[in-house]
């Protein structure tokens, strides 16, 4: 195991999938984290993560430097190389040009982390102050024209540092830099497998939970259907799945769990019939933010009335992923501006006193369809792209009522039509129909229409946290603005949306 601590990188969950790429399992914990806990963990190797901070600054991260005396082998990046420097008695110093961006690494030394690395590579660097001094055994294994100790090490004590970034995909070597870390410097072992992972899963569920009853809201997405059917896995009929359709879904969305879970996984599903009661309660709802409340709300409200029907339940699962759990306990910068509320509801009301499960809370996305895969759901629902928890209604700029709903699903059917007959829908982190509030003149049958106007957004991406509209061609644009024209009554003009996140939000609400 490999030990992460993050110091506020932009670039820590990034760390952690690349190592975790080298089948070796890592853990990402606050710099706050005791020298007692890390002895406990005793893991092969430690990475200080980067981060924003100057190491001089009064509140800047800082992790115990007793780490320096476990015999562990430590990697700095950036901000970590820096606080290693420091804390062994170097110096850091503000750096007389700051460096942003690419950067022609000379390898002083391809030994350690830089064995079998070509002598001269690129690099990506990000970084304000820069290494005046090295600490007492230390020498310089890299340099860039600007910074002079772009890499060192401690090859006695097994330390380690860079001060760019190997985790990005702009420094070509570095996967194999840090592969050399795991491997030539930690003695790592390739382990860490989603058959491993499952395995040790249904140990943990086994032991958490017991003899006693869990419930799960299942969404029909990714990650609350390799939860629902790694539980099932472990515990069987102890566990109850609650399927709320709530009216905004995409067409034949609720059939196909039906199909999935209950017909083909055999498991218990409580499956309730809702769309009433969410319609009812968007009638005339056209802010956002409000949309998103009203169906969290009305989400948590009928699955407690559903959780109080099942006696002897003591336990909540939820589809919680890792970067859920990293962000939520983020250690330097203060909380992030809210842009908008989360897809997801965020847990249930105290009240209802349940222990939480969260199988998959170690896991990133990627992982957790890779383990799908492992646990056997069909291929369609493991690579199903991600869709937001209030649906469609936040897919619908405005009201949403039945008529608007009825054109978006017809449109949402063509698109997703074209865009698979083309091979195009595993490509694309998403795609999807947006149905704007305003119409616009048209011609249909030499007769003037005025119709509603229909945004197609599609975008790829690697994790979300930035996207680039996707260079679909147009032949294929102007197919599928064809057949929706032509098939769904109610639009005339279809557009296409080519802003990138940022400045734009993937999702238009």
């Amino acid at each position: 195991m490999i030990l992460i601590i993050d110091f506020g990188s932009q670039y820590n969950q990034l760390i952690a999938r690349r190592v975790r790429e080298h089948h070796v399992y890592c853990q990402i914990e606050p710099p706050d984290i005791s020298l007692s806990t890390i002895r406990d963990m005793q893991p092969e190797g430690i990475i200080l993560s980067g981060g924003p901070a100057s190491i001089y600054e009064k509140n800047s991260p800082r992790v115990d430097a007793g780490i320096f005396t476990l015999g562990i082998p430590v990697l700095g990046i950036c901000y970590g190389l820096q606080f290693m420097v420091h804390a062994l008695g170097g110096d850091v110093i503000a750096a007389a040009k700051r460096e942003y961006g690419f950067a022609e690494l000379q390898i002083i030394s391809q030994e350690g982390i830089f064995k079998d690395i070509e002598p001269t590579t690129k690099c990506w660097m990000s970084h304000g102050d820069t290494i005046g001094k090295l600490p007492q055994g230390f020498t310089i294994t890299a340099s860039t024209p600007n910074t002079p100790v772009a890499a060192a090490q401690d090859r006695k004590r097994r330390f380690y540092g860079l001060q760019f970034h190997p985790e990005v995909v702009h420094t070509p070597a570095g996967k194999q830099i840090l592969g050399n870390f795991l491997f030539t410097v930690c003695r790592c072992q390739e382990n860490w497998t989603m058959k491993s992972f499952a395995r040790e899963a249904i140990d943990e569920i086994h032991s958490q939970v017991g003899n006693g009853k869990v419930i799960l809201g299942l969404s029909g997405g990714v990650d609350s259907s390799v939860a629902a059917v790694l539980l099932h896995r472990a515990i069987g009929n102890q566990l109850t799945c609650v399927f709320v359709d709530n009216g905004v879904l995409r067409q034949g969305e609720a059939q196909k769990v039906q199909e999935v879970f209950q017909k083909h996984f055999h498991m218990k599903l409580r499956f309730v019939r809702a769309r009433k009661i969410f319609l009812d309660r968007l009638r005339g709802v056209e802010n956002p933010e409000k949309k998103r409340k009203i169906i969290g709300r009305t989400f948590i409200e009928i699955f407690e009335a559903e959780a109080k029907k099942i006696k002897g339940v003591g336990c909540l699962a939820q589809g919680t992923l890792y970067p859920d759990i990293i962000e939520s306990r983020s250690t330097f910068g203060g909380p992030s501006a809210v842009i908008k509320s989360h897809h997801n509801v965020g847990g249930l009301p105290k009240r209802m006193k349940l222990k939480l499960v969260e199988p998959l809370k170690h896991l990133f996305k990627d992982e957790v369809r890779l383990l799908g895969k492992e646990l056997g759901l069909p291929e369609e629902m493991v690579w199903r792209q991600p869709f937001p928890g209030p649906g469609l209604a936040i897919r619908i700029i405005g009201e949403v009522t039945e008529k608007r709903l009825t054109i978006l699903k017809k449109a949402d059917v063509v698109l997703l039509d074209e865009i698979r007959a083309a091979e195009l829908y595993g490509k694309l982190w998403q795609c999807f129909a947006v149905l704007l509030p305003i119409k616009s003149v048209g011609i249909m049958g030499d007769q003037r229409t005025y119709e509603n106007i229909l945004a197609i957004r599609a975008v790829t991406s690697d994790d979300a946290m930035t996207a680039d509209w996707a260079r679909i061609p147009h032949e294929l644009l102007a197919k599928i603005s064809n057949r929706i024209i032509n098939e769904v009554r109610g639009v005339n003009r279809v557009v296409y949306d080519i802003s990138s996140k940022p400045p734009s939000t993937i999702e238009w609400e």
